[in-house]
Formats: structure tokens, sequence, C-alpha cells
């Protein structure tokens, strides 16, 4: 069945006052009811996402409604034959423009709908299966479809420029292999779930910093002196990666503790935890507690263990508590050892191998004392080696 059969029964500018009138009430109607009864819906769910896809197809979707008169006028033979226009003219001047606009709208609304959805998922902090490098390659993508699509529309032949761009893709592959390179290491880090924007990290080569930006060639780090780094997600993807803020933000610190042998044990593991529990960069769960490592050379070795709320607060806090500790070892008169070594000196050893020269220092051919007496003690009754001869 023909729809445009009544139309075309009636004289040819009462069709296209139909169709104008139609396609105007339509715009009008989308804007005015179904616009504002779908917002007062999506104002009562608990997500933003229907928000951002609502205030998105609006202006694509009234507009829609408003240029379909524009085409269906090109289509109508009554209205064609009647203009001093050909329908290829007609064509090229009011119909293909009316849906390369569409088509343009579309695709914006596209793009934006997904990226902005991105971007609020990250600041709602939920760890989907997203990331910002998602938002570029939809973007390449969107932009590809829409070059087609247009040309589809204008009826242009994308045969040679599919040859064309197979050729040109080789040659730039070969020229950009570093950037193609790049590029496929942030989706391979994306897959991975790696890393995200608001993590911190420590690189192979010991560099730390809070991931700021996921980009399609490279990722950029903010070091805790405020400093951005940039390194290639080809680089990235082919060393060892330590996300400090995976699976969960909150991170364990360790300071070791000597105390002198004899020390009531009792007594320092209390005090230990009593003072981490009064740090208020320590979380008081998981509850800190100590452990006794070893026996070591000149000390009782301890490390206490207590969790922070995040990667960045460690140092911090490992630079109180060990204020913390030496304060209070001292006020409990807690003895903190440090390596000592005993020397035993021989007395007739000492005095047999130092001789004073005229100047006053140790004459360096005497040897040391074990030599001297070794040299100068014959068994009695024995001579000296040499004297008699």
């Amino acid at each position: 069945m023909d729809v445009l059969a009544p139309l075309e029964a009636l004289p040819p500018w009462q069709a296209a006052l139909v169709v104008v009138a139609l396609s105007l009430g339509a715009a009008v109607v989308a804007e005015f009811v179904v616009i504002r009864a779908a917002r007062r819906l999506v104002t009562r769910t608990e997500t933003g996402l229907d928000e951002i896809v609502l205030a998105e197809i609006r202006i694509p979707l009234v507009t829609s409604f408003a240029l379909a008169g524009v085409f269906l006028l090109t289509s109508l033979r009554s209205v064609v034959e009647a203009v001093p226009f050909s329908e290829a003219q007609l064509e090229s001047f009011f119909g293909d423009p009316a849906l390369t606009i569409v088509v343009l709208l579309w695709a914006w609304a596209l793009n934006e709908t997904v990226n902005r959805g991105v971007d609020y998922l990250q600041e709602q902090g939920a760890r989907y299966d997203f990331a910002p490098v998602f938002s570029n390659v939809w973007t390449i993508l969107v932009a590809t479809g829409t070059v087609g699509t247009i040309l589809y529309v204008w009826n242009i032949d994308v045969t040679p420029l599919l040859a064309g761009a197979g050729i040109a893709g080789i040659a730039v592959g070969f020229a950009a292999k570093d950037t193609v390179a790049n590029f496929f290491g942030g989706v391979a880090l994306y897959f991975d779930d790696t890393y995200r924007v608001g993590d911190f990290v420590e690189l192979d080569t010991g560099e730390t910093g809070t991931v700021v930006k996921v980009g399609v060639r490279s990722t950029t780090l903010l070091t805790r002196d405020e400093v951005l780094v940039t390194v290639p997600n080809s680089v990235l993807n082919a060393t060892k990666v330590i996300n400090q803020s995976a699976p969960s933000r909150r991170r364990r610190i360790r300071v070791p503790v000597g105390v002198a042998y004899g020390t009531d044990l009792d007594a320092l593991e209390e005090l230990l935890v009593d003072l981490a529990m009064d740090e208020k960069l320590v979380l008081d769960s998981p509850k800190p507690r100590c452990r006794f490592r070893r026996f070591g050379d000149s000390a009782l070795e301890y490390e206490l263990l207590c969790w922070v709320s995040s990667p960045t607060r460690r140092a911090k806090a490992v630079h109180k508590l060990n204020r913390a500790i030496h304060d209070r070892f001292a006020d409990a008169g807690i003895e903190i050892p440090y390596p000592r070594r005993d020397v035993t000196v021989r007395g007739d050893a000492v005095a047999d191998a130092v001789a004073a020269t005229p100047d006053g220092s140790p004459d360096p051919a005497a040897g040391n004392g074990s030599e001297s007496a070794a040299t100068d003690g014959g068994g009695p009754g024995e001579d000296a080696p040499g004297r008699g001869r």
C-alpha cells in the first residue's frame, strides 16, 4: 500500500501544505508533549544516564520530524511536476541536504550520549567496564560511520575511496607505527582494566603518580611533586604496572620496630597497637596489629601493621607513626638499640707491635702483636734466629 497515495490525489499546493503542516505539527508534539512527558519520568529515577540520553536526543528528534516534510515533498510526484525543477535538482537542493542534516545531528547525539555517559560513570566512582579511551574509540567509529552514510546519501561511489584508503592505510601504518602501537596499547589496557582515571599507579621504572588522563596515544600521570608525566600506551602495555588503588583504595603499611632484648613484649605490643589506634590516618578496621618477625643481632625485630584509606597517605602515616613510636618509647623507657661492637686489645702485643719512630708515629714495619710475639720469643735455652753468626 502506498502511504503517499492520498497526498497524490490532492492538488500540489494542498499536498505541500498538508505535508508541511504534518511535519511541523509532529515536531511541536515531540517537543512539548513527548519530551516533557519523558522528562517527568526520568526525574523519578535514581540514575542520571536517562537524563543524559533525553537531553542529547531532543534536538535530533524534533529536527527530524521538521525536516521529514521537506524530504517527503521531493518524493511527491504531483509536487515535483508542479515546480519548475527536475526531480534530481529537488533532491540535490532539498532532499539530500535535509537527510545530511538529520544524519549529522543524530551522529552528534550518539557521540555525546556515550561520551557523557562514560564521564558520568567515572564521576560516580563506580568501577564499570568503561574507560575514557572508549570515548575516543567511539568518536572515531561514529565519525567513520557518519562519513560513509553521507556519501551514500549523496550517491557517491565509495569503492575507489575504499581502495585508496587501503593503500593509504598501509603507508600510514608503516610511517606511524609508533602511533598505531600506542593506539592498540591503549585498547589493550582498556580491555585489561589495568587502571582508571584517579588510580594511583607505580611503574616498573619506579615512578609513581595519579592517573589524570587516559588518551588514545598516551596516559598522563600526576606525581606527588605535582609534575605531569606522559607515558606512551605501548610502553605501559609492555611493562609492569602496579595499581595501588585496586581492587580497593585502602592500603596496608608496615612499620618496622626494634627493641632491646629483655623488653616486656606484652606491654610493647599493647603500646604499639594503642599508638596506631590513636593516629587519625590509620583505619580502625582492619584493626592494627603487631608481629614478632625475628631475633636480630642487636634487637628483637617487630613490625606494626595497619591500614590507611588511600595509597597517597602511606608516607605521611609512616612518618607520624615513627614520630609517635620514638616519643612513646622515650616516655616508657623502652630502649631502641643500635649495633655495638666489642674490641679486645692485648696489652703485651701492643707494646711489641707499636714501635715509636723519632717523630712519634707508629712504625709500620713492626707488624702486629702476634707477629712480634712469634719472632721475639724463642723457647728457654734457645738463641734467637740469626744470633751468634
